[in-house]
């Protein structure tokens, strides 16, 4: 029969394995390790404990998260490596040690993604880009207009006191929690489904989520313009609930604060002359009465909107070439799937005009890439096509610059230069006074 060892202590060795892991910016008060890389620890047996022998001891390491329950070692010494899978859910994770029926406690940590992992869904091979994106708390917001762009510096504080457990509580009142536990909790292997969890919860529209959107009365809460960081705001809806008010720009950045909290590269991208398509048919529809007064409609162009990217593979689209930056959009414009949110969608696929691709590529299609048309309303209920644009929405898209507190264009990334044929979309010409057949109807 194996003999029983008794433990005085579990040294989880916090310093050298956040080192090794790239977590050591959030403190060495407790263990914090990326998924697919091993970590150590050491068993300290109890005084008058039987020794260590690998011939004659055996115990099992179990750890579990949520209802996800793992055997990760037998047959052990005393001294200790531990790897995950690079598929596990990320979260916060206990560790205990049976031997003969009897399980003891070893402590918890908290697993992560892992983008120095090339096993990992969002592994990213450039170090400075792992350094930019994952690991740095500053960061510049672009706003303004196309010709008129300015700056905002940022702290994103994702390594501040208190943010990852904050950023954890997220994911734990997300919708998907309430509906189906077990299977939140198995989701969570998958950087996708954290994004679009992330992208619902930001924006308190259908649930307790973290921000409140207003663009108009600020009068008892704190104008979105006031923020110069995302702890603040974190830290206040930990404890009180839906925060007052955020815009875009704040949306994008808190987002970008969690993701980069929970390991997945992630930026804050700028759109200027972007288009908001209310009833998805590609185009901006501007509508007018005779007396050039403008009429109500779903379409709007705003001078710029902020949204984040998201760097993960996409096996999930079961096609090639996906991979990559990934748009998702926390500030609540339209509802997908019955809840406010958007994206993750791939970069390329907007590019290309894939727009069959999840989630929701039509949407943001068309804020990069709609053409705009104006019309005029006749006395006699009809509608005539006078003037229109195809190439004023989605001007200098930009973000910051790896290392370097620069503006970068992007707009390339989404879309090619006006005329050239985009896969299988096909934007339709904006004639000149061009009667429409149908009256349009009303928004």
């Amino acid at each position: 029969m194996s003999q029983v060892l008794e433990f005085e202590r579990c040294d989880l060795d916090i310093k050298s394995n956040k080192r090794s892991h790239h977590t050591e910016q959030n403190g060495e008060d407790r263990l914090i390790v990326r998924r697919g890389q091993p970590f150590s620890l050491v068993l300290h047996l109890k005084a008058g404990s039987p020794e260590f022998n690998p011939e004659e001891t055996s115990f099992t390491l179990i750890v579990e998260t949520g209802t996800v329950h793992c055997v990760v070692l037998h047959n052990c010494g005393a001294s200790l490596n531990i790897s995950s899978s690079p598929e596990a859910p990320i979260g916060l994770y206990s560790l205990s040690l049976l031997q003969q029926g009897q399980s003891t406690s070893l402590g918890a940590f908290v697993l992560l993604f892992n983008a120095w992992c090339p096993r990992d869904a969002v592994y990213m091979r450039s170090e400075t880009k792992r350094q930019e994106y994952v690991l740095s708390q500053h960061g510049l917001l672009y706003r303004g207009s196309a010709t008129r762009i300015h700056h905002k510096p940022w702290n994103f504080s994702q390594f501040e006191p208190g943010i990852l457990d904050i950023c954890l509580k997220i994911l734990d009142e997300g919708l998907n929690v309430v509906s189906d536990t077990d299977q939140d909790c198995s989701e969570r292997r998958s950087p996708v489904y954290i994004t679009r969890v992330l992208s619902a919860m930001i924006n308190s529209n259908d649930n307790e989520g973290v921000l409140v959107g207003e663009w108009a009365e600020f009068e008892d809460g704190v104008h979105p313009s006031t923020w110069i960081g995302s702890g603040d705001i974190l830290r206040q809806w930990a404890d009180s609930g839906p925060v007052c008010y955020g815009q875009c720009w704040v949306f994008a950045a808190v987002d970008c604060t969690v993701s980069r909290a929970l390991g997945i590269p992630c930026r804050v991208v700028t759109n200027f002359s972007s288009a908001h398509d209310g009833n998805g048919n590609l185009l901006i529809e501007k509508m007018y009465d005779e007396d050039g007064e403008r009429l109500e409609d779903p379409d709007s162009v705003w001078n710029f909107h902020v949204w984040v990217e998201s760097w993960m593979a996409r096996p999930d689209l079961e096609q090639a070439g996906f991979d990559g930056w990934q748009v998702s959009d926390a500030t609540p414009q339209e509802t997908s799937e019955g809840v406010f949110c958007c994206g993750p969608v791939p970069v390329s696929a907007i590019r290309e005009g894939e727009l069959t691709k999840k989630f929701d590529a039509p949407f943001v299609f068309a804020e990069v890439n709609a053409d705009v048309v104006e019309y005029v309303k006749l006395s006699t209920g009809d509608f005539v096509k006078f003037s229109g644009s195809t190439d004023s929405i989605g001007q200098n898209i930009s973000t910051k610059a790896v290392g370097r507190d620069k503006r970068r264009d992007i707009t390339h990334h989404y879309k090619y230069p006006e005329g050239a044929v985009i896969g299988v979309v096909h934007k339709p010409s904006v004639g000149i006074l061009e009667p429409v057949a149908h009256p349009l109807p009303a928004s």
